[in-house]
């Protein structure tokens, strides 16, 4: 973690060296460029000290002192230097008389007090590396290079490849798969095979990999046979060395003289001759880097059935091998709930109670088990300790209570947290901090993506790539997470990409604990109310009101807070004050009401969310925020956007919108938009602008937004017809839009979007909220759409066949009054289409579905309908349809599917999911819901 803290204060020392506003002399730039070189070397003596610690999975107290003092330093310096941005840019703020009269006394204050400091920095970073220096810890004694390093003989990993068959829970069913794909083969074809099995760290890879290996099957199958623990860090030589040794004591025959002095060509070229008309197979465990098979291949011919397995926490490293072979991931899954039950009892009362769990300790224990989410290694860990205390409540109560604690000091969980922590370890610096933002939310929390990457951009973490946004290159971030399995996804969009996240309840614990000891980051909470002066981020989970009070003067930069009942008021009011370097303000869910008048005052503020709030006004302060980039006031009360707004010329996200979810769902009533005044043209760098009520600008609003070129998404309400031609004329110039909500003031208004000849080729996501006289002839033109919804449109005629060869359309839906006609025939065509909606159609009574169209259809919900008296009988057709919902169809619908002697049962019988949904009470989205086979219908 300090290589990443160090790493980023010297991109802060190259911005300010290149920085125009900061107005440095020569010779402060000079020290300033000594201080950048010095971190320089110091910061390749931290990343030898985080490959020692990534394969022992700890450091020597000696060099933990001198990274608590590097890291501390790292801090030291960027405060400085946001103190001197600070003092800049309230500088830049100053208007008036008084101003102008003192002005040059002003300016060379904060340049006198940076030139100052940074003689200090110099100062204190020079000792370090002499402190580090003296004591004779230099990269070469604190440890050889990571790809050097061997793992110690107490590799937690090794328990992996010992565990007794009664051991083992839950993976019978994966184990006989892979076998069969062994023995067998995956493919067709007689060629080399790669089984790459992939998952988190303690899910049994190995246990699996191992078991699969030791079949007799599988024994007697090949002719030789070989199991190599490749790790973190490898010699490719020493790993052809022992292959080669493996696979001749497999058959018994001798190991080829010299062959600890060949180099890595010899070692091919003598694998390849022993393994000619040979059926080899071969496991590669633990494998992390995607090199490795590029260094492997040539060592196996593919000129027999030949077996390779790799089991690998990393999806880049399972998919690599394809580039010349083939290759079947089998993603390895958590064990089920009876099955996590089933290991944690034979661990935790295997010698005692019969292995069954006493009734007083059940509840505990069930707790304890959905704690460690179908993860054997956790559960046999923490099942292993249990059964090392009494079987009394207190006891099981206090160490649950205290387990943070226990994963990082208690000897029975120290193979736990180091297997977790080997993932992070092994991280590239860039992706650490963004990880270790996990720990700062509460436990079980699924995070919105979108949310997660716009704190990471508002913190720095993200670094910007020439032609991508860094909104691109933080999904980029999250992405690879993801892939290294160390970031699980919650929910997806229809596309299929991460819609929220989460990381593993104990790989969170193991997180919050790396990030508070590195003051990163601190919970804030009834358990833990101090935290050190340097702690960047602070996180309030449920914490009381006198802890709020309490804090004072610090160099916080991030402020969350989660599942508050009050805030005091003291603590908002000294924000400007004791925060005064806040880059992060997150309220969203908090219960506040007002913003304090001075929140202009946090200059460096990027990121502010109110979202979910009770607060109903902004205060024109909000205009000094010049650096901020989101503004999050989605279900919040504030309704009229301040003027002075259009000074954000950093802005990039201005999400607005209150929807009353007391009410039914209406195009008037249900959601509303903000007022905006005039001038948002000036905002150039906005890329999300939703949703803004069109009404109170006028065309003036609406010609405006041709300026906003760098839009993503857009979201306009309350438009009119006469806004027609300027709003086509605007959209036109969005060539990076992505997504446009577009909804005209009432039911009646038509939405004349007909003069959009143009329309941006990215756009994904349409939704049109409005009367059309005739259906839009640019939308076809969309070949990237993704998903269509159309409301309130009274369409005469059908709009299916314009829509149906759109090659990428995943979801479409028509409705409240969307199509007035009669008939809806589906005669070709949709070939994407996974989800169909047609709600609220009143003048709907025919629903035509030919066979072969929709072929991969998997959600389909029809009603209210009136007319529509028949099961529509081409759903038979939609043999992958999962869930078909009737919503508020008449009662003799689910009688006339009923399972016993329903009529057009046969049209639905393949069907996983038929359900049938009644309005309950006036609020949006309330229904009773039945499923076909409920004795209540």
């Amino acid at each position: 973690m300090a290589e990443s803290v160090v790493c980023f204060v010297i991109e802060k020392l190259v911005s300010l060296l290149i920085s125009t506003e900061a107005k440095l002399s020569r010779d402060v730039r000079k020290e300033v460029g000594c201080i950048r070189d010095e971190l320089e070397s110091i910061r390749s003596f931290l990343m030898d000290a985080d490959a020692k610690a990534a394969v022992e999975g700890e450091m020597d107290d000696s060099i933990k002192t001198w990274v608590r003092q590097v890291r501390e330093a790292a801090y030291y310096i960027e405060d400085a230097i946001d103190e001197y941005l600070l003092c800049i840019t309230r500088h830049h703020q100053d208007r008036g008389f008084l101003h102008k009269i003192t002005r040059l006394v002003k300016k060379m204050k904060p340049r006198d007090e940076i030139a100052s400091k940074i003689e200090a920095m110099k100062t204190l970073v020079s000792e370090i590396k002499a402190r580090h220096e003296r004591y004779g810890s230099n990269s070469s004694e604190q440890g050889q290079s990571s790809r050097e390093m061997t793992v110690p003989w107490h590799d937690p990993r090794v328990a992996s490849l010992f565990i007794q068959e009664a051991e083992v829970v839950g993976i019978e069913s994966a184990r006989d798969e892979l076998i069969n794909w062994l023995v067998k083969g995956a493919s067709k074809h007689e060629c080399r095979e790669v089984i790459s099995v992939l998952g988190m760290g303690g899910l049994g890879k190995t246990t699996l990999a191992k078991k699969v290996y030791d079949n007799q099957k599988v024994i007697a199958h090949f002719d030789c046979h070989a199991w190599i623990t490749v790790s973190q860090s490898y010699n490719v030589e020493d790993l052809l060395r022992m292959m080669i040794r493996q696979f001749c004591k497999s058959t018994k025959e001798y190991i080829p003289e010299g062959i600890d002095t060949m180099d890595q060509e010899s070692l091919i070229i003598k694998s390849r001759e022993y393994l000619q008309q040979k059926r080899y197979v071969v496991v590669f465990d633990d494998v992390w880097k995607v090199d490795f098979w590029g260094a492997m291949e040539h060592a196996l011919p593919d000129d027999k059935a030949g077996r390779i397995m790799i089991t690998t926490r990393i999806k880049d490293v399972a998919d690599f091998c394809k580039k010349s072979c083939f290759v079947h991931v089998h993603h390895l899954q958590p064990l089920p709930p009876n099955k996590a039950w089933e290991l944690f009892c034979r661990k935790t009362f295997q010698f005692e109670l019969e292995g069954n769990c006493p009734q007083e300790l059940e509840e505990l224990s069930h707790e304890i088990v959905r704690k460690c989410e179908g993860l054997p290694l956790a559960i046999v860990s923490i099942g292993g300790l249990l059964s090392t205390k009494d079987k009394s409540l207190s006891q099981w109560k206090k160490l649950y209570g205290s387990l943070s604690s226990e994963l990082e000091s208690n000897p029975h969980l120290t193979s736990l947290t180091r297997i977790l922590s080997f993932s992070y370890h092994h991280l590239p610096y860039y992706l650490k901090s963004c990880v270790l933002y996990f720990g700062i939310f509460p436990e079980d929390c699924s995070i919105s993506c979108t949310r997660l990457l716009r704190l990471w951009i508002a913190e720095g973490f993200v670094k910007s790539k020439k032609g991508k946004t860094l909104e691109e290159v933080g999904e980029e971030y999250l992405t690879e997470l993801i892939h290294r399995s160390l970031v699980q996804v919650s929910r997806v969009y229809i596309d299929g990409k991460a819609r929220s996240c989460r990381v593993h309840d104990l790989v969170r614990e193991v997180l919050l604990r790396k990030g508070m000891e590195s003051s990163f980051c601190h919970m804030l909470s009834e358990h833990e109310s101090n935290f050190t002066p340097v702690t960047r981020r602070l996180s309030i989970d449920s914490s009381p009101s006198d802890a709020l009070r309490s804090i004072e003067q610090s160099h916080i930069r991030s402020v969350l807070a989660f599942n508050q009942e009050e805030w005091p008021k003291s603590f908002l009011n000294t924000l400007s004050g004791n925060f005064k370097l806040l880059k992060v303000l997150d309220f969203a869910d908090a219960p506040i009401y007002q913003l304090p008048k001075y929140v202009g005052d946090l200059y460096l503020l990027k990121y502010l969310s109110l979202r979910n709030t009770k607060v109903k006004l902004l205060p024109d302060s909000i205009g000094n925020l010049q650096n901020l980039e989101t503004l999050n006031l989605k279900q919040c009360l504030v309704y009229e956007i301040p003027a002075k707004i259009n000074k954000l010329l950093k802005l990039r996200h201005l999400l607005a919108c209150y929807c009353d979810k007391s009410t039914d769902f209406s195009m008037t009533y249900y959601e509303r938009g903000v007022k905006i005044h005039d001038g948002i043209g000036c905002l150039q760098a906005l890329q999300k602008l939703c949703h803004v009520e069109a009404n109170h600008g006028g065309i003036n609003l609406i010609k405006a937004l041709g300026n906003l070129r760098q839009l993503r998404r857009l979201g306009l309400k309350n438009l009119k017809s006469e806004d027609g031609r300027a709003l086509c004329a605007s959209i036109e110039k969005m060539n990076h839009l992505q997504s446009l909500e577009v909804s005209t003031i009432s039911e009646d208004e038509v939405l004349d979007l007909k003069f959009l000849l143009n329309p941006p080729k990215f756009v994904r996501f349409l939704y049109l909220k409005g009367p059309l006289e005739n259906f839009p002839s640019w939308v076809p033109k969309l070949q990237q759409l993704i998903k269509l919804r159309i409301f309130w449109s009274r369409l005469r005629d059908s709009p299916l066949k314009p829509l149906q060869n759109l090659p990428h359309l995943q979801e479409l839906g028509f409705s409240y009054k969307a199509y007035d006609g009669v008939q809806l025939h589906f005669e070709g065509g949709f070939e994407k289409l996974r989800v169909l909606k047609l709600k609220h159609l009143k003048g709907l009574s025919s629903l035509i579905i030919d066979n072969g169209v929709m072929p991969d259809l998997q959600e389909l919900h029809i009603g209210p309908s009136p007319q529509l008296k028949e099961v529509p009988s081409g759903i038979h057709h939609l043999r992958n349809l999962r869930t078909l919902r009737f919503v508020d169809m008449p009662k003799e619908f689910p009688r006339h599917m009923h399972p016993n002697n329903g009529q057009h049962y046969w049209v639905v019988e393949h069907i996983q999911d038929v359900l049938f949904s009644y309005k309950f009470g006036p609020r949006c989205g309330v229904f009773e819901t039945h499923t076909l086979r409920d004795s209540s219908l």
